[in-house]
């Protein structure tokens, strides 16, 4: 798995001061998407133990709230099996701070609605998430007023209750 950028204070990005991993690799190029650099699965640099480190170090400090995924998409299948060790390894070294996740993908019933998207991992991937921005950007949907996503067909999605109840709870309502 690559990575295309990282950003150590990002406030755009999900609830409070968040660290942002942006992977590389999308399959949906959606029209007009923001990140067109990161369509491209070997752009960016190799995520390795020392980028993990470098991930974890800016993850560290108080006021910082999060680590939120993005892309490219962190749910094409091979970023799926990259991204789940990271996400296992910050659950137990940050039991307080919280994971957003964005996808192009559509989630229902605690797994990805489209079935290229689903692999050995997705639903173990999808148990550690706190909050999920799911749906492609559509470019005539586009919103500049919406929290957190970009176009009105997203949602974002509350996982832990969504897992609950077995209904998708919105997280902003």
């Amino acid at each position: 798995m690559n990575i295309a950028e990282i950003k150590k204070t990002d406030i755009a990005n999900g609830e409070g001061v968040r660290v942002s991993l942006f992977v590389s690799g999308c399959t949906r190029h959606c029209k007009n998407c923001f990140n067109r650099v990161a369509w491209d699965f070997s752009y960016g640099r190799k995520f390795d133990e020392a980028l993990e480190r470098e991930v974890f170090e800016a993850l560290a400090p108080d006021y910082i709230r999060g680590l939120s995924l993005l892309g490219g998409d962190p749910f094409e299948p091979s970023n799926q099996r990259g991204i789940l060790p990271l996400v296992e390894k910050f659950r137990a070294a940050f039991p307080d701070k919280d994971i957003w996740c964005y996808t192009g993908y559509t989630f229902e019933d605690g797994a990805l609605r489209e079935p290229q998207a689903n692999c050995e991992v997705t639903r173990r991937l999808i148990s550690l998430l706190d909050v999920l921005v799911d749906g492609p950007f559509v470019e005539e949907l586009k919103d500049i007023r919406l929290r957190f996503r970009g176009s009105s067909n997203q949602r974002v999605i509350d996982v832990q209750k969504t897992l609950a109840s077995g209904k998708v709870v919105l997280y902003l309502e």
